[in-house]
């Protein structure tokens, strides 16, 4: 049997203390698309940043994992799920993928994996997700995924001198079932 966790062009696994170099680069590459603007930081804070994260122990729900390509082994970008509420069943997901990754299927390969682990065995009814509005690239994944806009939170996000609209999207766990569930 494959791993659940491998696609065809995607592996997610844990991330490991050499990881660091990796995501040292997707935050500078995240810099230049216009979502966040944060001080520079350290190679030494990234490095103890995924010793931490290697070391973390996972509650199930909320985790960070590193997207893999499967051809090269070489890390492509990252993929987590942040502010689960299990109670109420729903969750809220975050895609990066390093600025030469971008376009070639390993986001909505990395995605449709998340939530299939979320939907089906952590047994969540609805993931969300907040994207900023100039973010073009990022709704229309959204979008090709089965994503639906729920609202515009208007000037709600201030970086880079201006405030931005931040735009909601979100998806049932049936809904994803219907599109995604026997086609991979």
């Amino acid at each position: 049997m494959t791993s659940f966790w491998t696609g065809k062009r995607v592996r997610l696994r844990g991330i490991e203390p050499d990881d660091w170099n990796a995501f040292m680069r997707f935050a500078e590459d995240e810099e230049g698309l216009g979502d966040l603007l944060n001080p520079p930081r350290s190679a030494e804070s990234f490095r103890t940043w995924a010793t931490e994260q290697s070391a973390a122990k996972s509650d199930g729900d909320c985790f960070q994992l590193a997207i893999e390509a499967v051809a090269t082994g070489k890390i492509v970008g990252a993929i987590g799920s942040h502010h689960a509420d299990p109670r109420a069943g729903w969750f809220e997901y975050g895609v990066t993928l390093g600025a030469g990754h971008r376009r070639k299927g390993y986001a909505a390969e990395a995605v449709v994996m998340l939530l299939r682990f979320m939907f089906a065995e952590r047994r969540f009814h609805k993931c969300g997700a907040r994207i900023l509005a100039h973010n073009e690239p990022s709704l229309a994944l959204q979008r090709r995924l089965g994503f639906i806009e729920e609202g515009r939170l208007r000037d709600q996000v201030f970086f880079a001198g201006q405030h931005h609209d931040l735009v909601i999207m979100g998806m049932l766990a049936d809904e994803f079932a219907k599109l995604h569930w026997t086609s991979e």
